[in-house]
């Protein structure tokens, strides 16, 4: 499996913290290990150009998740095909002024969200009732439980 992470803003990023997440979030969800996966950090004004682009909304955003291979959760006895889950972009500093409200370090944030973005690479949402709520039950457990093997 490839985690590729590209920090291309000012901000100090554990990225081996962020491969070891990226596989474990894999390895719970039955990716094959021939998966690919991309992490990128931008500033505000490349986050916001994406947000634009891609979604016709103004401003940055948190995350941005671009999947490729439309690959979905395997099973224990059927893993995910190898293939390019896609790209997760994130801007720090929108992680940052997030986390600061929601009372936890920038560093929590940023990995809730990365979990968060690989999830919609494998075809989770968050549009209705029900899908947010499976999708979030899904972050905080994958997030805590590795919090918890650290």
């Amino acid at each position: 499996m490839s985690i590729e992470v590209r920090n291309e803003t000012e901000t100090p990023i554990d990225e081996h913290e962020f491969v070891r997440l990226g596989a474990f979030v894999l390895q719970a969800m039955y990716v094959s290990p021939g998966a690919d996966v991309s992490l990128r950090f931008v500033d505000e004004a490349a986050m916001e150009a994406l947000h634009v682009r891609w979604l016709d909304l103004p401003g940055p955003t948190d995350v941005m998740s671009f999947p490729m291979d439309e690959l979905v959760p395997g099973t224990p006895s059927q893993p995910t095909p190898e293939g390019i889950l896609g790209d997760v972009v994130i801007c720090p500093s929108v992680a940052a002024a997030q986390a600061q409200a929601a009372g936890h370090t920038a560093a929590e944030e940023m990995l809730l969200l990365f979990v968060h973005g690989m999830l919609h690479l494998l075809g989770y949402d968050h549009a209705e009732v029900e899908e947010e709520k499976e999708m979030f039950a899904l972050q905080r457990h994958l997030l805590l439980t590795f919090l918890a093997q650290s």
